[in-house]
Parts: C-alpha cells; sequence; structure tokens
C-alpha cells in the first residue's frame, strides 16, 4: 500500500488547507447565537466548494478516501465546530442522497445545492440514544395515496436548527428509510439548541415529527433492506476519525511550539526530559493514528469487505489517543492550555464526542471481537 499523495492530491489538501485558514478565529469562545453560526456555516461552505471539497462524496469530484482524510485533518485541526456540521451535511446527508435517491429529479434539486454550499443538509439517526446498534427505529412512516406521513422523535441532530433539508431515519414498510423533509414543513417542530461540552459551535437539537407530510418520491433507502444504518454509521465514523486526527495535530503542535518558545529555569521547557517525553510520545501516537486512518480510508475504496472492521479500529484508536494527546498538551501548556478555547483545551473536550458518536469505542471493541472470533 502506498500513503504517497501525487501532486494533484497534495494541491487539493493544501487548497483545502489555505481556504480553511481564515475560518480559524470562529471557533473561538463566545456566546452562542444560530444567526451567527449559520451565516460562519454558510461562508465555509461557500469557500470551500471552490476546492471541491464539498463535493466529494456526493457526485462531485472524484477524490480518494484517503486524500480527503488527509484533508478533513487539516479542516478539523482549525475549525473543529464547522468540521462537524459541514461533513453532517456533505458526507452524510450529500452522501445519503446521492447513494440511494429513489428519483433523479430529487437528486437533481438538492445535490447541486449541498455540492456548491448553498444548502445545509442533516441526518436525524438517534433517538433515545446515540445507540442504534441495539435500538430500533420508533420513527415510522405510513403510506398515504402519494405521500407518507411520519411520527417519531429525535434526540441528537446535527445542524437541526440550521438545516434547510432533515433527512430523518425511520421505519417504513418494515426497513429503514430516510425521509427527506424541507425546514419549513408542518408538523416538523426543532428543540432548543443543546448547550454542549465540547464542538459547542456546532447547532444541534432534538426534533419531533407529528403527522409530517412528505411526498413519496422524497422516501430514500438503499436495495438491501440492512444496509442503511451500518453505512451511515461507518461515514460518522469516518467523520470522527477526520475529527480526531485535526485534534491530535492542534494539540500536538500547539504543545510543542510552546515547549520550544516557553522558557524555565533559565532554559526552554523542552529542554527538560519529561517533557521531551511527552512530546515524543504524543507524537508516536499521532503519527500511528494518521497512518491507521489512511488505511482505513484506503481498504474503504481497495477491499471494501475489509474496510468495516478496519474502520472500528481506526475509531477506536484515533478518538482515544486524541484525548491523551490533548490531555498530554494541557499538562505541558500549564496555565495558557487551560484557558478556554485554546487549541488543546478545545481539543481535549471535544474528544469525548469523537469516542461517543457514530459506534461508540465500547460497541466498536465488542464488534471487533465479533468479527476477529469470526461471529460475524
Amino acid at each position: 500500500m502506498n500513503y504517497d499523495f501525487s501532486e494533484k492530491e497534495q494541491d487539493f489538501i493544501q487548497a483545502v488547507a489555505d481556504c480553511i485558514q481564515p475560518f480559524a478565529d470562529k471557533a473561538g469562545p463566545r456566546i452562542r447565537d444560530l444567526a451567527t453560526d449559520e451565516q460562519d456555516l454558510r461562508q465555509v461552505l461557500s469557500a470551500l466548494a471552490a476546492t471541491g471539497y464539498t463535493g466529494v462524496g456526493c457526485g462531485g469530484p472524484e477524490i480518494g478516501m484517503q486524500t480527503l482524510t488527509a484533508a478533513q485533518e487539516h479542516v478539523a485541526a482549525v475549525a473543529p465546530s464547522l468540521f462537524l456540521s459541514l461533513e453532517m451535511s456533505c458526507r452524510v446527508f450529500g452522501r445519503s442522497v446521492a447513494a440511494w435517491a429513489p428519483t433523479r429529479e430529487l437528486r437533481d434539486t438538492i445535490l447541486p445545492l449541498i455540492q456548491t454550499g448553498r444548502s445545509i443538509g442533516s441526518v436525524a439517526l438517534s433517538e433515545d440514544s446515540m445507540n442504534t446498534e441495539n435500538q430500533p427505529l420508533e420513527t415510522q412512516g405510513h403510506r398515504e395515496d402519494q405521500q407518507v406521513l411520519v411520527n417519531g422523535t429525535k434526540s441528537f441532530v446535527i445542524n437541526g436548527p440550521l438545516a434547510d433539508w432533515i433527512a430523518v431515519a425511520g421505519q417504513f414498510e418494515d426497513q429503514a428509510a430516510l425521509f427527506v423533509i424541507p425546514r419549513d414543513t408542518p408538523g416538523l417542530t426543532l428543540g432548543e439548541r443543546f448547550a454542549t461540552s465540547g464542538y459547542e459551535g456546532a447547532a444541534i437539537c432534538m426534533l419531533t415529527l407529528e403527522n409530517c407530510r412528505v411526498p413519496a418520491t422524497h422516501v430514500i433507502a438503499p436495495a438491501k433492506p440492512d444496509e442503511l444504518l451500518p453505512t451511515l454509521r461507518s461515514w460518522e465514523n469516518q467523520i470522527m476519525i477526520g475529527a480526531s486526527l485535526g485534534a491530535l495535530k492542534s494539540a500536538f503542535e500547539t504543545a510543542r511550539d510552546s515547549a520550544k518558545t516557553h522558557r524555565t529555569g533559565g532554559k526552554p521547557a523542552i529542554a527538560y526530559q519529561a517533557v521531551a517525553f511527552k512530546l515524543s510520545e504524543m507524537l508516536t501516537l499521532y503519527q500511528t493514528a494518521q497512518l491507521l486512518a489512511y488505511r482505513a480510508a484506503w481498504t474503504c475504496e481497495a477491499h471494501p469487505r475489509e474496510a468495516e472492521s478496519l474502520t472500528w479500529c481506526a475509531k477506536v484508536f484515533c478518538t482515544e489517543a486524541a484525548e491523551k494527546v490533548a490531555g498530554y498538551a494541557l499538562q505541558i501548556l500549564s496555565s495558557e492550555g487551560f484557558l478556554a478555547g485554546h487549541p488543546a483545551e478545545r481539543a481535549y473536550r471535544n474528544a469525548k464526542l469523537e469516542q461517543i458518536y457514530g459506534t461508540s469505542t465500547e460497541i466498536a471493541r465488542v464488534k471487533i471481537g465479533d468479527q476477529a472470533l469470526g461471529y460475524k
């Protein structure tokens, strides 16, 4: 396997890195305001659309998963909350429409808007908890002539308060499906924005649907009935892997730079063996996570049958490494890192969502073991 990037791929990664840099200050602490956060998200979507980043995976440019993962690392390192929001729109909602839309009309209506950053998408999957592996979907859709009546509640909807389109997961005609619903549809009610301990710049809420009418052409589902939920989880896991790489990058680099410049006892902090050893362990974890993430991304395209277990492995290692490296960074940075909004402090808080969103690290370990023992 070759981890080298071609010149074209390097140009794409650099273009994305340059494009996201002006949005770095958007992630700092402030009183959260939905209007401002929506404006920020639409601006970053529009800017990144020029690089082709927003169209990858949803009918846009043919960029490999490994190259996308490298670009995601840069975006997540600079603006993690914006990263979470734009990935939900492009890589989960957009992919769902691109992969499973039942009609060309629906695909042609939505995808160009997602690819060019002119619309925000969301997927409402979780119900009582984030665990869909062991809990059946209770949201239900019932056909009435050419329409479908949808009822249910969703608990953790990323982009919910901002989305132009929300794909709501539920049961329809004895299989899992997504009901693609415009934001202003009667019967769709959005709850208050959640106050979160990490990714506080992302707009997250619950929603309820009471006799929400959806055209039958807006119900999308894979040809294989059991494919939808595992695929959505896999896409969420890939996003969390990219988010973790960004956290590792920002935490390590800020700690390293501070250790080089901050002087204590008449010499740079990095001259102390204890600090140097911490940085070496941080770099080892960071680079190992990076290589495992690249391998998982490459396997998704080269050997799809082997990708599921490897993606779980990468999810477990990368997200837990992010928390550990961010914790070490806070120790090296001392009071500087403890200030709200510092990249290391932010990475430490964000790490918990990275571990529980998608397939949680606990459930992933069970699934990895089951596959290794041949139970699946």
